[in-house]
């Protein structure tokens, strides 16, 4: 395994994980018998957060991975081994999250070229940050590993293009969710790319290349075949997922200037006038509470800005331009975007949304909306950009109110509850027999870092103390860790 060494960036009142690129090499590869000391053909290297950003060129179609248009596309798909980018050695791969329209149902399959249409449930899972049990997680390396076999993906070497299908904002989420699991799992930039807009718009709208014959009714059959695993890709991303850890830190408390905290925590639920549909947090609605959840509400210095306002719906769900995504968060909106301060909703002005050198936190209700802002700030903009994927369901759950069991979700004196004023603007539901109850591991456990342990531990990488006996991701106190499993089994 991989001992790697971290520092903690202080910024205003938030403290943020960064992990150090040196590595100290303790063990490495999975050959021989666990007391080899084995040989490894990669040297992984630890992101700091500032890492994983691209920015796009201004013209899309400039792009070789990141955000591409059906232009690039229709390149590669005629002649894939002239035209493939430089230093892509292996197949192109396309990964659709739905069909498209008829016509246009999936991009033709060619020789070397592989389109696999991939079920809703396959970009995301279940699982324990250590406290809480979090459904639409990132899913975990083993299933990860599942996921490539199945495809016959080898994400070191084959080209990885996330596509929508029918163009649609659900569908974009979907592709965002493809683009985050592999970038997380350590998949390199070069290898890995989002589709700009739906087939339909590809294959017919203005500016592109592409014609119906470059579409099929019917996507490539699931090889089965794959033997790559997430464990050989030499990049540690994990720094992309914010924990609830991570989000406690950076909250500010309400009087803070949220001009110079250093974090832009976008909350990308709105999709309109605040208070108008359930997509949004709405402060004088006792209903608008999703997924029965115990409170509705948002943490301290969110911004809401609507997502949808990021996308062309008339172009097939195209992303706009970077200088449109840029006067939006330079705070140039209309009155659907909307800042929180407080308890208070109040329309963001010129200059007051992203200040320059912030990190940005995107989350929504399960953090799918925020992989549209995610995209455009970490992918289009190239912003540093942090996915707190636990979101509101998670967050909201993490409460002291009584739920339909008669139970209160977390104790009085547990410490990870977000329902108090000093984190959070809370409202909490006036119906206790609404709220489902969660699945509560350990309501006073030292830390809600469980996954990225467990996904570090998977890539055999451990975060430790010094002594080699604990694992710290968010630099608190030692103990209540334990060495990670051998990632080769035994």
């Amino acid at each position: 395994m991989f001992k790697l060494k971290q520092i903690l960036l202080h910024k205003g009142q938030g403290t943020m994980l960064l992990l150090l690129a040196s590595i100290t090499l303790v063990l490495t590869g999975c050959t021989g018998t666990e007391n080899d000391l084995g040989t490894s053909t990669t040297t992984p290297t630890a992101a700091k957060v500032t890492d994983i950003p691209q920015e796009s060129a201004d013209n899309y179609d400039d792009n070789v991975n990141g955000l591409i248009t059906g232009n690039t596309l229709k390149g590669w798909i005629d002649d894939w081994t002239a035209n493939r980018p430089a230093g892509i050695t292996g197949k192109l791969v396309i990964l659709q999250a739905w069909t498209g329209v008829a016509g246009y149902e999936f991009i033709a399959s060619k020789a070397d070229v592989s389109v696999y249409s991939v079920g809703t449930s396959e970009w995301v899972e279940t699982r324990s940050n250590g406290v809480i049990e979090t459904r639409s997680m990132v899913p975990s390396g083993r299933t990860v590993d599942t996921f490539l076999a199945k495809y016959g993906i080898d994400p070191a070497n084959d080209m990885i293009v996330c596509a929508q299908g029918t163009g649609g904002g659900f569908q974009n989420m979907l592709a965002g969710r493809c683009w985050y699991m592999f970038r997380y799992w350590g998949t390199a930039k070069e290898n890995l790319a989002v589709l700009n807009g739906g087939n339909e718009w590809i294959g017919t709208g203005t500016n592109t290349n592409m014609v119906q014959a470059d579409f099929s009714a019917t996507a490539s059959t699931p090889p089965l075949n794959g033997s790559a695993s997430v464990k050989d890709l030499a990049e540690v991303n994990m720094v992309l997922q914010a924990t609830v850890e991570d989000m406690l830190s950076v909250v500010p408390a309400q009087d803070v200037n949220l001009l110079a905290d250093g974090v832009f925590i976008w909350d990308a639920r709105g999709n309109g006038t605040p208070g108008t549909n359930t997509n949004e947090y709405s402060p004088d609605d006792d209903t608008d509470f999703r997924n029965a959840g115990s409170t509705q509400g948002h943490p301290n210095s969110a911004l809401m800005l609507a997502y949808s306002n990021l996308l062309n719906s008339a172009e097939g769900y195209t992303y706009k331009s970077k200088a449109e995504i840029q006067s939006y968060l330079d705070g140039n909106v209309d009155a659907n975007s909307v800042g929180f301060a407080g308890a208070d909703l109040q329309v963001v002005g010129a200059g007051a949304a992203y200040q320059s050198g912030d990190v940005v936190y995107t989350y929504c209700e399960t953090t799918y909306r925020a992989m549209i802002t995610g995209i455009a700030t970490g992918v289009i903009m190239g912003l540093p950009t942090r996915f707190y994927d636990g979101a509101m369901y998670e967050w909201h759950s993490l409460s002291n109110v009584v739920a339909s069991d008669g139970n209160a979700i977390l104790p009085w004196d547990s410490p990870w509850r977000t329902d108090q004023t000093s984190i959070s603007m809370f409202l909490e539901h006036s119906d206790p027999a609404v709220i489902s109850p969660r699945n509560i591991n350990n309501a006073h456990a030292a830390s809600a870092n469980a996954i990225i342990n467990e996904d570090l531990a998977y890539k055999g990488v451990v975060l430790d103390d010094g002594a080699n006996n604990v694992i710290i991701v968010d630099g608190g106190a030692s103990g209540g860790g334990v060495l990670p499993p051998n990632p080769c089994g035994g």
